[in-house]
């Protein structure tokens, strides 16, 4: 009897084994997935400011254009550094092919095969349309390569290993594209559209649970901010500090990064704003007009301050 339990449980291991190997096989776009297309520069300028990609990837005291990376994303698992996604071909992404920039971007996968962390939130820009990441990329290829390599991620085991996102992305990624709300404006899809996919500001504001996935009963709602200890990122619905704001009073901090009360955004939302402030008024209105409209939701308890 013990004999054929212990068979059993060799067999259903191994069973489990295949069951995940398979559920964490990388995701790709192939090239025939990909039909000729003309790309538009100015949009993809466009999709690169509202993405945020400066932000991260650019080299600290250079021009936002200077994409060699290097910037520490700071969380619960380690320390994530930004990658050079300059044009440079051996250090950057000058030898992608088209197929492999959309997989990175739509599935979080590299031209290796390998699971990206989410710490590049493909989670958010997979709901954009295969147009527009095809736009970044032709844009991408315009600006100056930029050399050197970035040093690997600070991340300990077991979150080291690389398939073990594939499980992650099993539980939490969801990469449909955006669908359209017929019963809204187009000046609110436009909004909608903007910040759940390349704008990715439920990444920073919701709270997450203890494997990192999105609390998704509490998006937007706020909770603590992984890259400065002790710090929080404000509930952005309306039941947090932006419910007596207006629409005109979100799209103009978007553009000024100046709130109502004359007080100005710092920390990681001043970088946002340097991108936002690149917008057009209308996509400005249009995120207004859909931020304005998401309903209260409590966020986590924020902790009390420390006596000092």
């Amino acid at each position: 009897m013990l004999k054929k339990l212990f068979w059993l449980a060799v067999v259903a291991g191994f069973a489990g084994l295949a069951v995940f190997w398979i559920v964490t096989i990388p995701a790709v776009v192939s090239a025939s997935a990909l039909p000729a297309y003309t790309p538009n520069l100015a949009n993809g300028q466009t999709i690169f400011n509202i993405g945020g990609c400066a932000s991260c990837h650019s080299v600290p005291g250079e021009a936002r254009t200077a994409l060699g990376g290097g910037f520490a994303i700071k969380s619960d698992f380690g320390t994530f550094y930004a990658p050079n996604i300059s044009p440079h071909k051996d250090n950057g992404i000058g030898d992608w092919t088209e197929a492999e920039f959309v997989t990175a971007v739509t599935k979080g996968t590299s031209p290796a095969g390998q699971h990206y962390y989410p710490a590049f939130p493909f989670t958010s820009y997979t709901h954009g349309k295969i147009e527009d990441v095809r736009d970044l990329f032709a844009y991408l290829k315009t600006l100056p390569p930029v050399s050197g390599k970035v040093r690997d991620h600070d991340v300990k085991f077991p979150f080291n290993i690389r398939r073990l996102v594939g499980g992650w992305k099993f539980l939490f990624f969801d990469d449909k594209t955006f669908t359209p709300d017929s019963s809204k404006s187009p000046a609110w899809n436009r909004g909608a559209y903007l910040i759940n996919g390349f704008g990715h500001c439920a990444e920073c504001h919701s709270p997450r649970n203890p494997i990192g996935g999105i609390v998704s009963s509490q998006r937007f709602a706020g909770g603590p901010d992984p890259d400065h200890p002790g710090g929080w990122v404000p509930n952005i619905t309306q039941k947090g500090s932006i419910k007596g704001w207006s629409e005109k009073d979100i799209a103009s901090f978007l553009s000024d990064g100046v709130t109502p009360d004359g007080d100005t955004a710092g920390g990681s939302m001043a970088h946002v704003i340097k991108n936002t402030a690149l917008l057009s008024d209308e996509d400005r209105a249009g995120m207004a007009a859909y931020l304005k409209s998401l309903p209260p939701v409590d966020g986590p308890p924020k902790p009390p301050k420390k006596k000092t």
